[in-house]
């Protein structure tokens, strides 16, 4: 068991040499890899929150175009109202005036 152990390779062999620098290869390579992934999880984060101010800046674009809508449509109803009183009362008026004239 000795002997099996005293046999392994170890530093100055260049077969070991060459397994520790595959290692090492394989080691930078896992961490770019990485470094890559966390690199577009940022940028997807990113992407992310500017499509979401942009749906929320629409949202509220939406909001703001309805409540001008419904405040004009507004506006027009309370003046046609108003002007539905006014033909009103002239009729109103001219009958009062004619039933005046008769008498």
């Amino acid at each position: 068991m000795l002997d099996r152990f005293k046999s392994r390779s170890g530093p100055g062999d260049p077969a070991w040499e060459a397994k520790q620098t595959e290692l090492k290869a394989l080691a930078e390579a896992r961490d770019a890899r990485e470094a890559e992934r966390r690199v577009a999880k940022e940028a997807e984060k990113a992407r992310l929150a500017v499509e979401k101010k942009a749906a929320e800046e629409a949202r509220v674009a939406a909001e703001k175009t309805e409540r001008q809508r419904k405040l004009q449509a507004e506006q027009e109803a309370k003046e046609r109202a108003m002007a539905l009183l006014a033909e009103q009362k002239a009729k109103r008026d001219a009958r009062y005036a004619a039933r005046k004239a008769r008498k």
